[in-house]
Parts: structure tokens; C-alpha cells; sequence
């Protein structure tokens, strides 16, 4: 470890002590969800099992609630449930990185774990460099930067970033989200036999290809994954504008399924759909845990004009990350569900038929689940703590979310269509909430700022339920 480096780590750690009081009393502090000790998380990053151990990393600021050069913070976990804080993987200390050691991915290959991640220069001119770089761990925890391992190509602008790499008929394979010097957003495809010598195969999607049309001038975040024979390529495209319930967020976060012919680097693929029908949703990025399973984490946040309003800000965090999810594919649609394994933080269950009880009491960090004995006819509503409201209008065929809005105090909905509603999984915690519709057919995740004195939700509909309640225990 350089001096440089060491100088960082320390004071980040500084940082923590000095807040660690403010912040873990705050009562918006997340209960179940992970979250930065100090400072301004975002992306989640490096997701892998490494040697049975589940890593996530994540992208972060300890020394301010704004976004500034990143950091990589580092949670392990033997089962996705209860989490350590590992000492901070990456500081942004050296020449190609000094602006942040921005988003990547992990990988292991001989026993070793491979960190992949944008280094960010700002220049005195006020332009840009961007590097693609390397680390490397035997332990999983204490990292060797081996610096750049891929320039920046012809073709492209600065923002080139957020490497992702998996192995493929023994070559490992690293897509890349840019944009092009045209000012349009693409994810480019590269090759490699040995991690550190990387050859472009070309952009494989991207505005204006493939049919898309006009498509955004950045796309950030891709990851290529595959699900039940089919590639699928996940995206974080920046400047699509409004189209209907669509895209009403600042960016946006989606899939497109399609077909990889890895000799030619054509992708044949579909219209994109987005993941997830909330505000906070946001860089999502997957893992193939050693069972098998596709896991996907995303940032509970996205910047926009709302971002430095947030209450938690007052106390010096900002920002949480999903739960984890894991992926399948059914009829061409990505269907999202809960980690089996948070099944271990239930406590207290509670279980109900509606007409015996109308609201839930003390709900602040919970699971409910409400199994509809018939599809929903006519309306049904769920209030949350006087703060948000879920509700499904059959006649419209459309489920909505309305919440206020933080900055202007004004009420503001996202809205999708659903044919039918049969069952609902909702994860509450303090100040968030993840509503997995039908089985993961839909999601809608948000942040939340309810009064502290409100613990109840409220349930109004024409249609009978079972539902079932429990309380989800502590882990961070």
C-alpha cells in the first residue's frame, strides 16, 4: 500500500468515528438494508462468492453526502443476511485513478479475486481521462492495484466506464458502458485469454443500433448475463425522455433479451423494459452465486435535483442499497424475487384474513405478504405510514405508487400496467420500501420519509386476502 493510499483509508476511518454516533441514531438508519458507515454511497459494485464468502462492494463518498472521488467500501456475509464491514478495498490514491476508483465487477480466477473498476482523472483543463484498472486479492479483503489495463478506445468520449467481465468457453469477456463521440450511448464488448490484455470486439447495442433509435447519450452500468438460454444485456441508459409511465425517473435502469453470437459481436435483441417501476432504483448489477443462482443488487437512490434533500443528509449518510434479488427469466420477462435466504430475519409472524383486521400496527421494519383469494376486482389500496400509498385499479389494468416528494412537498406517482393482481411481497424498512408484485412480475422500489410517530399501514379493497405479517430483525 502506497502512502497515499494508507493517508486515504485513514481518513475515511476517521470520518467514521466522528460520525459513527449521529448516524446510527438516526431514525431513518435502515434496518436490514446495507448502507455506508459515513458519507454518500451509490453503485453497488465487485458482486461475487468468493471461496463461499458472498462480497459486495459499493461505490462511496466518507467525506461527504455529495458525490465526490469515490471509494470502494467493502460488506462480506457468509449467507446474504448478516453482513461484516471489511476494511475499504480501494482508495482513489494513485495517478489513474485520483478522481475516484469509479463502478466495476469481480471475478476469480486461480484462486485469486480480480477486482475490475474505471479509474476517473479530471484534468487542469477541466477534461477528463478514464482508465479501465485492476486489482487483485488472494484473501478477499487486502488488494493489490496492478493499474490500467485498457485505454481508452478510438471512437468514444471520457465517459467510458463500469467495466463488467465473465468467462465464456474459457475467455473471459468485458462489456463496457459509453458514449460515443457522437454523443450517443452504447455497451462495448471486449475480449481478453489472460485478464490483462484486452482486445475490442465493438459496441454490441447502443442508441441508433440494432433498430433502437434515439436511445440516450450515456449508458451506463451494463452487465451481460444469461438466463435460461438467452443473453441478457442490463443497462443504465442516461437521457431517454417521458413516454407515458414510462422513463419518469432521471435515468433509468433496464433489459434487453436477445442473442450473442460471440464470434461476430452481434446481439439480436428486443424492446428494453425497465426493472424496476419506483423512483429509487438505480446501477443494478448480478452475480452467479456458487448454487447457480442469477443475484442482482441495484442502488436504492439515483441523483437527481430531489438527491441533496434527503433527512438522512442532516446526519451524514446518504443512500442504501437493495435487497437482494434473485433473476429468472419466464416468457421473455425478467421476473424478480427475494433472496431465499431472508427468510432468516423473520420474527413475530402474524397472520390474518381481511375483514378481521383493517391496519397493522408498530410496522416500521417488516415483511407482508397478502395473497388475494381472486384477482383483484374493482380497487385496493395500502397506506404506509401516512407517507406513501400503493394502490391497483382493475378497470385501468394499473398499479401505483405515490409518495411525497422530499424537495417540493408535493405528491408524485409512478404508475405501470398489470392485467391482474393476485399476490403482493412488500419489505419495509424505516425509510424504504420494495413491493415485488405477482410474484416478481413487478417491482416498485422507494425511498421513504415517514413521521417517526407513525407505525401503521392502512388497507382499503373490495377483494378478500390472507396476509401475512413479520417482523425482520437487525443484521448490520
Amino acid at each position: 500500500m502506497t502512502e497515499r493510499e494508507s493517508l486515504l483509508k485513514e481518513q475515511a476511518y476517521t470520518e467514521i468515528k466522528k460520525y459513527e454516533k449521529r448516524v446510527q441514531q438516526d431514525p431513518y438508519r435502515l434496518s436490514y438494508h446495507l448502507m455506508p458507515p459515513v458519507g454518500l454511497l451509490n453503485d453497488p459494485n465487485g458482486l461475487i462468492q468468493f471461496n463461499g464468502v458472498y462480497h459486495v462492494f459499493y461505490q462511496w463518498n466518507p467525506f461527504a453526502t455529495t458525490h465526490g472521488a469515490k471509494f470502494w467500501g467493502h460488506y462480506s456475509s457468509v449467507d446474504m443476511v448478516r453482513w461484516k464491514e471489511e476494511p475499504i478495498a480501494l482508495a482513489p490514491s494513485e495517478w489513474y485513478e485520483k478522481n475516484g476508483c469509479y463502478s466495476g465487477s469481480a471475478v476469480e480466477s486461480d484462486g485469486k479475486l480480480y477486482l475490475f473498476y474505471t479509474g476517473n482523472v479530471k484534468l487542469d483543463d477541466s477534461t477528463r481521462e478514464t482508465n479501465q484498472c485492476l486489482a487483485v486479492s488472494t484473501d478477499g479483503v487486502s488488494f493489490e492495484k496492478k493499474g490500467p489495463v485498457l485505454k481508452l478506445p478510438a471512437g468514444y468520449t471520457a465517459h467510458f466506464r463500469d467495466p463488467k467481465i465473465w468467462n465464456k468457453n474459457d475467455r473471459w469477456y468485458m462489456i463496457i458502458g459509453a458514449q460515443t463521440l457522437e454523443g450517443k450511448g452504447a455497451a462495448v464488448l471486449f475480449v481478453s485469454n489472460d485478464l490483462y490484455h484486452w482486445e475490442e470486439l465493438g459496441p454490441i447495442a447502443g442508441s441508433g443500433m440494432n433498430g433502437l433509435g434515439d436511445f440516450g447519450y450515456m449508458w451506463e452500468c451494463p452487465d451481460l448475463i444469461q438466463l435460461q438460454g438467452k443473453e441478457v444485456l442490463l443497462v443504465s441508459p442516461q437521457g431517454l425522455e417521458p413516454k407515458g409511465h414510462l422513463y419518469n425517473n432521471l435515468f433509468q435502469s433496464g433489459y434487453f433479451v436477445g442473442d450473442l453470437d460471440y464470434k461476430t459481436a452481434q446481439f439480436q435483441y428486443g424492446d428494453f423494459v425497465e426493472l424496476d417501476r419506483g423512483f429509487d432504483f438505480y446501477a443494478p448489477q448480478t452475480f452467479t452465486d456458487e448454487s447457480g443462482r442469477v443475484i442482482l443488487y441495484a442502488w436504492m437512490g439515483i441523483t437527481d435535483e430531489s438527491e441533496p434533500y434527503q433527512p438522512t443528509v442532516a446526519n451524514n449518510w446518504v443512500h442504501a442499497l437493495t435487497i437482494p434479488r434473485e433473476l429468472e427469466l419466464r416468457d421473455g420477462q425478467i421476473f424478480q424475487n427475494p433472496a431465499e435466504e431472508l427468510k432468516k430475519l423473520r420474527q413475530d409472524e402474524v397472520r390474518f384474513d381481511y375483514g378481521e383486521h383493517e391496519s397493522l400496527d408498530e410496522v416500521c421494519a417488516a415483511e407482508v405478504e397478502l395473497d388475494f383469494a381472486e384477482a383483484v376486482a374493482g380497487s385496493f389500496e395500502m397506506n404506509f405510514r401516512g407517507e406513501a400509498v400503493l394502490s391497483y385499479d382493475s378497470s385501468k389494468q394499473e398499479m401505483s405508487l405515490l409518495r411525497r416528494n422530499i424537495k417540493t412537498g408535493w405528491s408524485e406517482k409512478r404508475v405501470c400496467r398489470l392485467d391482474s393482481l393476485m399476490k403482493l411481497q412488500i419489505f419495509i424498512d424505516y425509510s424504504s420500501l420494495e413491493i415485488f408484485v405477482n410474484g416478481g412480475q413487478e417491482v416498485f422500489t422507494a425511498r421513504y420519509f415517514p413521521q417517526s410517530e407513525n407505525h401503521t399501514i392502512t388497507i382499503n379493497g373490495t377483494t378478500s386476502f390472507r396476509l401475512k405479517k413479520w417482523n425482520l430483525g437487525g443484521v448490520i
